[in-house]
């Protein structure tokens, strides 16, 4: 297994160049004898798999997507403009550190407000953070369009933006690419009519296609059957999970802004075990259970995060003109936090540090905060934390079991 993370894609090495590298045929040899990738079988991409495992997950992921729908209704426009800004920006960030790229939340930010025409401050955007969130503009924009390739090819580019270090950006590889780990992806010159295959299935299996399929179902295989044949010589991860939210999207009707980067960030081993198992098999059960869970999961975490933002704007209506600036701000910044609250709890060293305010004022400031409902303290004298004063909405792990349930962890 060692040797496939080098070799990666040796396909695409002529058998005269393999030879200049001592031994590279042989192990070469060996990997293949040793393993079958799921596009080397005879039936690919022929994928099949266990309805009834799926059944519920389908339904419920229906009912939520009703349920987010009326729920956001419930905003203002502010506070959707928020939820909006927010929901994207996290995904942007989120989904290139699954990848291992690290962005500046506040720079992907005041980008994705610029490019939606919302105020946004004037700051100098590095292009991989303007790059990213171009693509979850455009992706916002165009959910309900059908897939082409030169969306795929913008996303590309938008992405790569900035990198001098690869020789394809804007289209299909044409080489062996970036190396990945125990995996080995189809020759490159495979790749426009593997493309070609997994546009029109795509496009055919939206609603309102000739073969539309349940939207759960439909992303995890769209995200899978992608990865599996890794078009570009980077940056697949990314466009394989926004094109499971286009899926989702195109079957609930408008956006979901279901936060999938997020929880597969959080549980990202899994998430490469599952695809490492699933890239050498056809019968994709256990993929779409464990994708399943997932997307469950992230709908449950958007809709807290709706519930949060409504609690949120009460709770500062209810205080209006009752707060100093320094309280306000301490506030806004626990917020930020998001349903699962601010990491620690809040002391009076970070309120100090947040603010500015010196030791007596700190103590006055919360003192009265917790007065007004706007915080809760747990603790006394230097062990004191504070909390928010509004209800938080931690969301547990999903599974799909053996039987279909939905299973909390």
């Amino acid at each position: 297994m060692l040797s496939l993370n080098i070799y990666r894609n040796m396909s695409d090495i002529p058998l005269r160049n393999r030879s200049q590298i001592p031994g590279v045929n042989e192990r070469y040899e060996v990997c293949l004898s040793l393993m079958t990738w799921n596009w080397e079988k005879p039936d690919w991409p022929k994928f099949y798999w266990n309805d009834a495992r799926l059944a519920l997950a389908e339904r419920e992921f229906l009912l939520a997507g009703g349920m987010l729908a009326g729920t956001v209704k419930h905003l203002s426009d502010e506070e959707r403009e928020q939820l909006i800004v927010d929901s994207m920006s996290t995904e942007a960030v989120t989904t290139s550190k699954i990848e291992g790229e690290v962005l500046d939340r506040a720079s992907v930010q005041s980008s994705i407000r610029r490019q939606l025409g919302l105020a946004a401050d004037t700051r100098n955007v590095q292009p991989a953070e303007q790059g990213v969130a171009e693509m979850m503009v455009d992706l916002y924009r165009s959910l309900a369009a059908p897939l082409h390739e030169e969306t795929l090819f913008g996303w590309h580019r938008m992405l790569m933006s900035g990198r001098r270090d690869l020789t394809d950006v804007g289209r299909y590889r044409t080489g062996i690419g970036k190396p990945e780990l125990h995996f080995e992806a189809p020759p490159s010159r495979r790749v426009p009519q593997e493309m070609r295959q997994f546009i029109d299935w795509f496009n055919q299996t939206a609603p309102g296609g000739a073969d539309p399929q349940p939207a759960v179902r439909r992303a995890g295989i769209a995200h899978l059957h992608f990865e599996c044949i890794h078009p570009f010589e980077d940056g697949n991860g990314r466009i394989g999970r926004a094109l499971s939210e286009k899926a989702l999207a195109q079957s609930l009707g408008h956006p979901t802004l279901t936060a999938i980067a997020t929880t597969i960030l959080a549980r990202r081993k899994s998430y490469y075990d599952a695809l490492e198992t699933a890239n050498k098999q056809i019968e994709i059960t256990g993929w779409l259970s464990w994708f399943a869970g997932i997307v469950i999961e992230s709908q449950r975490r958007t809709l807290a995060l709706v519930e949060f933002l409504i609690d949120q704007a009460k709770l500062f209506e209810r205080l209006k003109g009752q707060l100093n600036q320094r309280q306000e701000k301490s506030l806004q910044r626990m917020f930020k936090e998001g349903p699962d609250g601010f990491k620690g709890g809040l002391n009076a060293g970070k309120y100090a540090t947040i603010t500015g305010a010196s030791p007596a004022t700190t103590t006055r400031d919360l003192v009265d905060l917790v007065g007004k409902g706007a915080l809760i303290r747990e603790g006394e004298l230097r062990h004191a934390r504070y909390q928010l004063g509004v209800r938080l909405y931690p969301v547990k792990h999903i599974e799909i079991n053996g039987r279909g349930e939905l299973v909390e962890s």
